[in-house]
């Protein structure tokens, strides 16, 4: 079948067959359920909610998105030590009751362990499956001959799917970025992983299965700025061979899903990853210590679900207490990426310079704060979130000015600013705010003054769509909340 912008091939277990025509839904029905949003409410299809959840699986990834009009797809199935059980269960105590989209990133056993069993579940006891999708490349595992023995058992559509290929997914983009033809480094599996992106609005994640350092190169050099996105899944589980600093960089992410064991036998997240997105302040979330992780996004701002409060630090991460794959927990909302305070904190209107469209905005009536007593004197007197030209090249013109508006020097050590997201500064050792005067926080690196102090921070930290600044004392406590839309 012909799709926009590429071809689109039905892999039969005999054979290969490239059909003419045009792809639009997927035959069969479309699920009209409306699954749980993992913390116990239900998500209603007709507000425009997309649903992404990273399934704690172990040792091994399983990605459930739900659309806005309750389309469903699923992004591997779990281990083959398991044939997929947690993830099963998974799908079944959230009401899905059929998958439009079953894709398999790439035929390794660890993430094709549970695609036998969702087969047959789904074409015996539920409602189907829609179609499949693989980057064609065969693997000599018994889990790879099972998998094609259900599809051929029950006459499932399997397409053999490239770069540029699309899957029609309601009003959600889903585009294909991998992988390419030919295919990269004598067809290594992890190389020519299925890459996804799913656009909702001014939002978006990506999946890039286990794409390795060779795939990453490739899709930075090919698609650039198409890279950008508010969530990315790290790469195979966290290995250092994944999730590269240019990677990195060219995604933009907001945050970081890894899916891997706890107690990992190949040591996943590997240090080196870690130390990378902790050098550009990315919250991270790990499925061993998060648990199942949910994130919620009306195409603006994404509530960000799970079902531990482990650290998201991502040099802390192995802090958090391991939990057990197939924890049947709800999830909680634990941060908010953009879009409305996560607490209901109070709000501003942002002012837009006319000359360069900056973002700014002004404690007076604009920018609407809180404060405890203790810190009363000290306020938000500017907000740049938008750096002229591109945010990346220009981070110290992303920018955050304090005033003192007392009478009395404010002694500002060990004093932290968070955003909405988590990211972290913390005032050095011994500055303080003189009464009247001001500190600009920059966002990007330099040397310290009086005035100007810099987060050192290697990517943006406050969301041009809208953010909270958040600062509390050396103790922990809130001192000040000043948001901006």
């Amino acid at each position: 079948m012909k799709l926009p912008g590429g071809k689109l091939q039905v892999l039969l277990t005999v054979g290969i067959v490239l059909l003419a025509g045009c792809v639009g839904a997927v035959p069969g029905e479309q699920t009209s359920t409306e699954p749980d949003a993992g913390d116990g409410s239900t998500v209603e299809t007709a507000n425009g909610t997309l649903e992404v959840h990273y399934i704690n699986v172990g040792q091994s990834v399983s990605t459930l998105i739900v659309g806005p009009e309750g389309e469903t797809m699923l992004v591997d199935t779990g281990h083959y030590n398991d044939d997929g059980e947690h993830m099963l269960q998974y799908l079944q105590r959230h009401d899905i009751t059929r998958i439009d989209h079953l894709v398999a990133s790439h035929n390794d056993a660890d993430h094709i362990g549970g695609n036998a069993e969702v087969i047959d579940y789904y074409e015996t006891e539920a409602e189907g499956i829609g179609a499949i999708y693989d980057p064609g490349i065969a693997a000599t595992t018994q889990t790879y001959d099972e998998y094609l023995d259900a599809v051929e058992e029950h006459d499932v559509t399997l397409y053999e799917t490239r770069e540029g290929d699309a899957i029609s997914f309601g009003d959600v983009d889903v585009d294909v970025f991998g992988p390419p033809e030919p295919y990269l480094e004598n067809e290594a599996r992890n190389e020519n992983s299925i890459v996804l992106k799913l656009t909702h609005g001014e939002t978006s994640f990506l999946l890039s299965g286990d794409a390795e350092d060779d795939q990453e190169a490739y899709l930075i050099d090919t698609y650039g700025t198409e890279l950008r996105s508010t969530v990315l899944k790290a790469g195979h589980h966290g290995s250092s061979s994944s999730t590269s600093g240019p990677f990195i960089d060219a995604v933009g992410p907001r945050a970081v899903v890894v899916s891997s064991a706890y107690d990992s036998q190949y040591g996943h997240p590997h240090e080196e990853v870690l130390q990378r997105l902790s050098n550009r302040s990315i919250p991270t979330y790990w499925t061993a210590t998060h648990g199942d992780v949910v994130f919620v996004t009306d195409g603006s701002g994404v509530s960000v679900r799970t079902q531990r409060d482990a650290p998201t630090d991502p040099l802390s991460i192995r802090d958090g207490d391991p939990i057990e794959p197939g924890t049947s927990d709800d999830v909680v909302e634990r941060a908010r990426l953009g879009g409305e305070p996560v607490t209901g904190d109070s709000e501003s209107d942002s002012d837009e310079t006319e000359d360069d469209g900056n973002e700014t905005s002004d404690t007076d009536e604009e920018n609407e704060t809180t404060s405890t007593e203790a810190g009363a004197a000290l306020e938000v007197a500017t907000i740049n979130a938008d750096a002229e030209g591109d945010d990346r090249e220009n981070l110290n013109d992303e920018y955050v000015v304090f005033e003192n508006t007392g009478d009395e020097p404010i002694d500002l050590s060990g004093w932290t600013v968070k955003d909405e997201a988590d990211q972290s500064y913390e005032f050095p050792e011994g500055f303080t705010l003189d009464a009247g005067e001001t500190v600009t926080l920059r966002t990007g690196s330099g040397t310290d003054t009086e005035t100007e102090l810099y987060w050192e921070s290697g990517s943006p930290i406050w969301n041009n769509d809208g953010d909270t600044v958040i600062v509390s004392n050396g103790e922990g406590e809130r001192i000040l909340e000043a948001s901006y839309e």
